[in-house]
């Protein structure tokens, strides 16, 4: 008989927002009346930009021409689009990352988890606590950590509790750690990086030989002038960081589906030999074998992204989301409720009144309010007592929502 991989016996009872869709489905299912607002998961709302969607429609034409129309398309991406993002993303804030650095995928989520297919299994991994769930669950399905515990903690990994303490900023580890992942605007808690915080971790990356896998998947939320939007934006992180991000929550392609992943041809890891191997190789051999591309059609969309117009409006989604994001925090402040995140981040970082669980905060605003959220439990043992609600919904939605919660609590 065939055999599984037994690491996904490991892998607790559901993920995240699997769990969260069920309950949600066993509620409605039993009060099919009820008008549930979801603030949930952060799957943005509003319609793509005009200019993403003309140039999409022009690449459809472009399809069925025989002079324009594209097969299989490089697995790196079409330069146009790497050049425009290199152009405007990376060296308007003095990074120097080359187009040829830049690989476009699906998602940056698909990056975080397939990156480690790049890596060893002997690995030593650091994530924050409370963590985005992709980034430990492709390591418990890769084999590289042990069973859960009580807590909802792997063995074999690292965790790096980040706590109103420290700013939802995490303490540079004292021991050795290989891969540490970091995600700036924070997902869950909305927290932000200094350039100084970034520095300290570069520093320590250099000085123990370990890669940063950066995710800035929110760098677009950034407001204030002096937090950086790149990792790259840190001097010595070519040497140490790959950094990941997506058109998702900044242009509104969750549904669409476009990302990238930056990996400098500078960086390198050790061979079993001893000898140094570049990272960028290795990258593209796997995209080049287990990838085919995103489609001509959907790059052209995110190129759009980089024009007069589409600058425009993808500052207009960012705005509407933050004005979101503004009213959530503001509503549960006056409520009396401890509030965090939701200023440079689409996410509120609220902590449950009364010490109550996440868990049960979740069922009390389902069944009271028919609001969902997201219980920070479900991001690790230290996002117990917290509740992530996000920016992602209609202005009409998130009023209703803060006005039934307040009206509640």
């Amino acid at each position: 008989m065939a055999t599984i991989n037994d690491n996904y016996l490991k892998l607790k009872a559901g993920y995240l927002f699997p769990e969260i869709g069920r309950r949600v489905s066993t509620f409605a299912e039993a009060n099919p009346d009820a008008p549930i607002i979801k603030l949930g998961i952060g799957d943005v709302t509003e319609p793509l930009p005009e200019a993403c969607r003309n140039a999409m429609v022009k690449a459809i034409d472009d399809m069925g021409n025989r002079d324009s129309f594209k097969g299989y398309g490089p697995e790196q991406g079409y330069a146009w689009l790497r050049e425009k993002i290199v152009a405007h993303d990376f060296q308007a804030r003095g990074c120097e990352v080359d187009a040829g650095e830049i690989f476009i995928s699906d998602g940056s989520k698909c990056d975080c988890g397939n990156i480690l297919d790049i890596f060893g299994d002997d690995n030593t991994i650091a994530v924050t606590d409370p963590v985005y769930p992709v980034y430990v669950d492709t390591n418990v399905m890769a084999g590289h950590t042990g069973p859960c515990n009580d807590q909802g903690e792997y063995e074999g990994l690292t965790y790096l509790p980040i706590n109103a303490g420290n700013h939802f900023t995490a303490q540079i580890p004292n021991q050795k750690v290989d891969l540490i992942y970091l995600c700036f605007p924070n997902n869950p808690t909305g927290a932000v990086a200094t350039k100084n915080h970034l520095q300290d971790w570069v520093n320590y990356a250099k000085s123990h030989g370990s890669i940063i896998l950066f995710d800035a998947a929110y760098e677009a939320y950034i407001t204030d002038p002096d937090i950086p939007h790149s990792i790259y934006e840190i001097e010595g992180a070519r040497d140490c960081a790959i950094e990941f991000r997506s058109f998702s929550k900044n242009a509104g392609f969750t549904g669409t589906r476009c990302a990238l992943t930056v990996v400098p041809k500078t960086l390198t890891a050790q061979a079993a030999d001893g000898s140094e191997v570049e990272l960028w190789k290795l990258w593209n051999r796997r995209q080049s074998t287990k990838f085919n591309g995103v489609s001509y059609i959907v790059q052209r969309g995110a190129e759009a992204v980089y024009s007069e117009a589409g600058q425009a409006q993808i500052k207009g989604l960012i705005s509407f989301y933050l004005e979101n994001a503004k009213i959530i925090r503001e509503k549960l402040t006056a409520a009396g409720l401890q509030v965090f995140g939701g200023v440079n981040a689409p996410y509120v970082w609220v902590q449950t009144p009364n010490g109550i669980s996440s868990w049960d905060f979740f069922d009390q605003l389902l069944h009271k309010t028919h609001v969902v959220g997201t219980p920070g439990s479900g991001f690790g043992a230290a996002g117990e007592g917290y509740f992530r609600i996000s920016a992602f919904n209609s202005r009409t939605n998130v009023e209703e929502a803060m006005q039934r919660i307040t009206a509640n609590l």
